[in-house]
């Protein structure tokens, strides 16, 4: 995989709020970037998690913690994926 670098301006107080212990700031846009485009559909779980340094399980695990879940369906597509039985 090819990288790039790209370098973002923000004000001191987004940059602090955005840190944490655990974190640079860079991960946490990378991060928030990524599960992004995988909300989107733009990215697979696969190459989110390569991106991220994860094991695909992990990432799909991490993802529904953020509210993206795996699985996305609509109404119409669930009833004929499991009709209901009469």
């Amino acid at each position: 995989m090819s990288l790039k670098k790209l370098e973002l301006s923000f004000p001191s107080e987004v940059l602090a709020m955005i840190a944490t212990t655990y974190q640079t700031s860079s991960d946490v846009i990378k991060e928030a970037a990524v599960l992004e485009l995988y909300r989107e559909g733009k990215i697979s779980s696969g190459k989110a998690a390569e991106i991220l340094g994860m094991e695909r399980f992990e990432f799909i695990r991490y993802s529904g913690m953020k509210g993206i879940p795996y699985i996305r369906m609509t109404p119409d597509e669930l009833e004929e994926e499991f009709p209901s039985i009469e």
